[in-house]
């Protein structure tokens, strides 16, 4: 399913409150400046809660912030092996 999302998530085989969601959060992350009351309209309709609203931006801008953040100090990416070293801490020892 993750591939069809990022493939186009206006296609994907996903619920009507994350295809709001997601349409809700494309037009936020392109577009803040335009973001007003009427773009909430179709996510509440679709069912999506005002908390879960609140935490999907809270998400969005974290991540936004974050890939602004790597960008702006060039981070590197991780190799494949690394990754995997990593997945298997992560999976032994969990999030702390």
């Amino acid at each position: 399913m993750m591939a069809a999302v990022l493939a186009d998530w206006r296609t994907a085989p996903v619920s009507p409150q994350v295809r709001a969601m997601l349409g809700f959060l494309e037009t936020l992350s392109l577009t803040p400046e335009s973001i007003g009351p009427a773009d909430l309209q179709p996510v509440r309709e679709a069912g999506v809660s005002d908390q879960a609203v609140r935490d999907a931006i809270a998400i969005c801008a974290a991540f936004s912030m974050i890939v602004r953040l790597a960008d702006s100090f060039e981070f590197k990416l991780r190799t494949p092996v690394e990754m995997a070293k990593d997945a298997g801490f992560l999976l032994k020892f969990g999030y702390k």
